[in-house]
């Protein structure tokens, strides 16, 4: 059997790949692993429980929590909740682990489990091949008092909106936001914080019926809430997605402004307000060139990772960096989250707004969006795009060309055979035809036949 867990946890199609059985086992050993590493020293363990909207989360609910409690651990119900709100109430409410069922921003038949540690904060890779060791090993049962109970904590949603407007300063009143909740974990917390903080929400894919999360709606589909901005009149529109740990937003003319975006407006409002530690934020390679030159003519470091949200935090712990994020609309805010929170970035964002009395397309004008060409050359072998002089001396070429004004970018894929080449330059002719050049480069020199 290959490793289990992926970036994110383990996903898979649900009653398939990822089974009422699988949830039951996976469960019953991060149970075991957590608590002989210490967690739980020595008290009755206990675990917070939560999931976004999937029909296929009731049974995968069921199957955790019959795992944890056959082994010994009590377990809070908190029901349909955010990814980022599960993490924040596994530290609130002391927790020794906490579990979310989700898959994301992926299709709704899929589904995924992801546990976390002590704190709210995700499991160290060590933890995660542990858990999967421990699979189906024979194990001592607890009878009697010995099994966990089961409670419902019905404040979950309350708590959680609650600590996300304590976040913020000024008062939100009269600007008016549409929400698009994905039909995800957010469709009530999400509403009912930005309402709290004082704003007036029009809440649109807020109506989950267990089978439409990210149908057409959500951060991976903004045409609704781009026409719902324009329709209602509003001042800006978020976007969630299914589990809502990310956020990309629309101005008041309904055009879109990305992740990088978000994260240069956040930048300079922490900057401002002192709380921007070492005047640094992180990012990824693959944010826009635009963003990184805006923030060097602010002053602003940028600390740039592997692309995936869990190198971005891990460069954040490593230096205790303050903000982080991605092109995708992860934006990890670490005085406030332990993960990336889509209705945190929407809070803060409004926030500046306020602060400054500027629109948002005003505050994202600070970068310029560089246009951007992938291309995706697949069937090659990806193992020798970071030594074959052929291709080497292609893309120094092409920087050269390029000068200040652009930047390549190969990324050998993580899970498939085949090599990314991204190019932004000062138009997109230009990106694309370099891009294109590199690509027939690519093909010849990696091919596998």
């Amino acid at each position: 059997m290959g490793r289990l867990f992926g970036t994110d946890g383990v996903r898979g199609l649900a009653n398939e790949s990822l089974t009422a059985e699988l949830a039951v086992d996976l469960s019953v050993a991060a149970a075991h692993v957590l608590g002989e590493a210490g967690v739980f020293e020595g008290h009755r363990p206990v675990a917070v429980v939560g999931r976004d909207t999937r029909i296929s989360g009731q049974f995968l609910e069921a199957a955790v929590v019959a795992g944890l409690a056959s082994a010994g651990v009590d377990v809070l119900l908190l029901g349909v909740l955010p990814t980022p709100g599960v993490a924040y109430l596994t530290d609130f409410l002391r927790a020794d682990l906490g579990v979310v069922l989700s898959a994301s921003h992926n299709p709704m038949p899929d589904n995924g489990i992801k546990f976390l540690a002590r704190g709210g904060l995700k499991l160290d890779d060590a933890v995660e091949v542990a858990i999967e060791k421990r699979l189906r090993e024979p194990w001592k049962r607890p009878t009697g008092s010995g099994v966990g109970r089961v409670t419902t904590y019905d404040a979950a949603v309350r708590d959680y909106a609650a600590h996300l407007v304590g976040t913020v300063g000024p008062s939100l009143e009269g600007i008016k936001v549409v929400l698009d909740c994905a039909n995800g974990a957010a469709y009530e917390a999400g509403p009912q914080a930005l309402r709290d903080a004082g704003a007036q929400v029009v809440a649109i894919a807020a109506e989950p019926d267990g089978l439409n999360i990210n149908d057409r709606c959500g951060s991976t589909h903004l045409e609704s809430l781009q026409a719902a901005v324009v329709e209602h009149g509003a001042d800006v529109g978020f976007a969630l997605d299914g589990d809502a740990d990310r956020c990309l937003a629309v101005d008041h003319a309904g055009n879109v402004v990305d992740g990088d975006q978000l994260l240069a407006v956040l930048a300079l409002a922490m900057r401002d307000a002192g709380t921007l530690r070492a005047d640094t934020v992180v990012a990824t390679v693959m944010s826009n060139l635009g963003f990184v030159q805006a923030m060097r003519r602010e002053g602003v470091g940028v600390r740039q990772t592997k692309v995936g949200d869990r190198y971005v935090l891990e460069a954040m712990k490593a230096h205790r960096y303050a903000l982080g994020g991605e092109q995708s609309g992860h934006v990890i805010m670490s005085d406030h989250a332990t993960t990336g929170d889509g209705i945190l970035t929407a809070l803060h964002v409004l926030a500046r707004m306020a602060e400054r009395r500027q629109r948002l397309a005003e505050l994202a004008s600070v970068m310029s969006r560089l246009p951007q060409v992938l291309v995706n050359v697949p069937d090659v072998d990806k193992s020798r795009a970071d030594e074959d002089p052929v291709l080497a001396a292609a893309v120094a070429e092409a920087e050269y060309e390029l000068g200040e004004t652009g930047r390549v970018l190969l990324r050998p894929s993580g899970t498939e055979p085949l090599v990314r080449v991204m190019v932004e330059a000062a138009t997109a002719e230009h990106a694309r035809g370099v891009a294109e050049r590199l690509a027939d480069v690519v093909r010849t020199q990696l091919s596998l036949s």
